[in-house]
């Protein structure tokens, strides 16, 4: 399946398709509608049927989607029916929450091994991981099937590393440094830069408070 065509918002969606039906199986959930699913995820059934019909539809018409079928597609659609390995660059706080959240497992994807320079940091465990030093990383990957790499360093020193890793075979990055990387055209970038998250949110607060004034009449002329 080539995604050819397909745009960056419905693969933005499939991740939420997912992580909904999810849900729907825990409760035992048999089959959906688009109408009930688009109820659930403030996304039209129009649009859902058309964001499916990318990959083949799976919907039955006058029944709807099989749950537990739907789900096991789109994960292998977004490559979690294939165990993916990563390694953390950096054991600080964000790194060691990464290493410690039990979720990645039940998506297909372990980490596999912790780097860090810091001397204080290396060789302790995290998650059960023994934090190795960077000059490990090349016979390290030699060793063990990884294909992504999560970079939670400074800005400073992620292109150094990220170059690095790329001459050790890692095809795809997980960026939380708050900086561009500039790669090959043949490696996957994933950027995650908190602090522009959070100005996106300041300035949808800033917005509604303002439409909130306004509406409540705040912007309203007292005349003497």
């Amino acid at each position: 399946m080539s995604d050819k065509g397909i745009s960056a918002a419905v693969i933005k969606r499939l991740p939420r398709y997912y992580r909904y039906l999810d849900e729907l199986l825990e409760k035992d959930v048999v089959r959906i509608s688009s109408k009930e699913l688009s109820q659930k995820m403030n996304v039209t059934a129009s649009q859902i049927r058309q964001d499916l019909n990318h990959f083949g539809g799976f919907g039955q018409q006058g029944y709807g989607y099989n749950v537990e079928f739907l789900y096991a597609e789109i994960g292998k659609i977004l490559g979690l029916d294939q165990k993916t390995g990563i390694i953390i660059i950096g054991a600080g706080n964000l790194g060691q929450a990464l290493a410690n959240y039990t979720d990645f497992g039940r998506s297909g994807f372990f980490v596999r091994g912790i780097f860090d320079i810091d001397p204080q940091k290396i060789g302790r465990k995290i998650s059960g991981i023994c934090v190795r030093p960077m000059e490990d990383i090349g016979e390290f990957l030699k060793g063990h099937e990884v294909k992504i790499a999560a970079l939670t360093i400074p800005r400073e020193n992620a292109a150094r590393v990220a170059a690095l890793l790329v001459s050790c075979g890692i095809r795809a990055f997980w960026n939380f440094a708050p900086t561009d990387l500039h790669l090959p055209p043949d490696i996957v970038l994933e950027n995650v830069h908190l602090s522009e998250s959070l100005m996106r949110l300041s300035y949808k607060l800033k917005s509604a408070l303002e439409n909130s004034v306004r509406t409540d009449g705040g912007d309203e002329k007292i005349e003497a």
